[in-house]
């Protein structure tokens, strides 16, 4: 399936799972395709769990660990990064699925516990994000090659026998691997089960490609059975994700993430910061301040305002402090101060604003210290 095409970025996605013979289906998958600001705060969400086979309730680890993703990773702050929100709801879930083990006989046999493997990829603009605990595989497609991006988390006994080394709900903490790269139009990645991974190569990608091109779920449906076909005994399951199309270069919503952004250095009349030319200091207090400047790009007036001392340090007020400019983007109303429109890339962190003239409320009511109802009424009414 596809995004909705007034949206980007575009994907065509397929998913098919295929349970081992003679027993239940231990894997489970999912993905979000969202729309609206979401799709841009957010991103595109694939994730894939595999639980152990030795467990009677790993299948419900499994569809746990991907369900909490798929809707507790949009429920986080929409100023976290793509890697601070996933590695917080990963390790909510690990938690979760830790206790349910240890509240019943299965803390005595971690084998048979809630646990399962995880491994999910964010398409976010034009970065991709992978998050992953286990021994699924996301693999780059090639002309002659799968490309492996993500790690086996498995010890090699022998030539024949090996265990897994890291699993969600193993214990109460889980370290959880990231990585981050540019998306690239035309790609096509494979996030496979060991059950199918194990047992597939680039060639027969293609030939699945070459005989279902219109149809991903075919696709990747075809590569489950072939893996059957190759030897694989396990539950196999596919997702099959190419990228369409991708957002311009800097076009989009501002940046909600403090991730990459250094605290502005100290700014002086007439320096030039980030496109804009500082005028003059409208505002100093030790949680912010707020500049008069320019845009160099349009010579219109805008309001800079930068983080003070007090927030400097302070986490999750740099957090709030990001958001600012999104809220701002979102609503639309006379009364409510606009945000800048410009989407130059970013070095520093900062909110920029309309400049409007006139004077604050508290000046008013100095000007004003016996206003008509007529005029109160005026204010409230804003």
């Amino acid at each position: 399936m596809t995004g909705p095409s007034e949206a980007l970025p575009r994907i065509t996605l397929g998913q098919h799972s295929l349970a081992a013979p003679g027993g239940p289906n231990q894997d489970f998958h999912g993905a979000m395709l969202p729309t609206g600001h979401l799709l841009a705060s957010k991103g595109i969400a694939l994730a894939i769990a595999d639980g152990i086979s030795s467990s009677p309730v790993s299948r419900e680890a499994a569809q746990t660990a991907v369900g909490a993703f798929l809707s507790d990773y949009y429920a986080t702050s929409e100023a976290w990064s793509v890697r601070r929100a996933g590695q917080r709801v990963i390790a909510a879930t690990n938690a979760w699925l830790h206790a349910q083990t240890m509240r019943g006989d299965a803390r005595f046999d971690k084998d048979r516990g809630h646990v399962c493997t995880f491994t999910a990829l964010v398409l976010k603009g034009r970065e991709l994000h992978l998050l992953h605990v286990g021994d699924a595989r996301l693999s780059r497609l090639h002309a002659t090659t799968l490309e492996p991006l993500s790690e086996d988390h498995r010890v090699q006994v022998s030539s024949t026998e090996s265990y897994l080394a890291r699993a969600l709900g193993a214990g109460a903490q889980v370290e959880i691997d990231y990585r981050r790269w540019e998306a690239e139009p035309g790609e096509i990645y494979l996030l496979a089960t060991d059950g199918a991974h194990a047992h597939l190569m680039a060639a027969d990608v293609h030939e699945a490609l070459g005989r279902h091109a219109d149809d991903f779920d075919a696709v990747a449906a075809a590569l489950t059975r072939r893996a059957r076909e190759r030897g694989s005994d396990d539950d196999a399951t596919v997702l099959l994700l190419r990228i369409d199309a991708l957002s311009p270069p800097g076009q989009g919503l501002p940046q909600l993430s403090r991730e990459g952004l250094a605290l502005p250095p100290p700014l002086v009349a007439g320096m030039a910061f980030e496109g804009f030319t500082l005028l003059r200091e409208l505002k100093v207090s030790p949680r912010s301040q707020v500049w008069l400047a320019t845009d160099g790009e349009r010579g219109t007036p805008v309001a800079l305002k930068v983080p003070g001392p007090d927030l400097r340090e302070d986490a999750e007020a740099l957090d709030r402090f990001v958001l600012e400019e999104w809220v701002a983007r979102r609503i639309d109303h006379p009364h409510v101060l606009k945000a800048w429109q410009g989407q130059r890339a970013r070095r520093h962190l900062f909110v920029a604003t309309a400049y409007v003239e006139g004077q604050t409320l508290a000046q008013w009511m100095v000007d004003h210290p016996r206003p008509s109802l007529d005029e109160v009424r005026a204010l409230l009414d804003q």
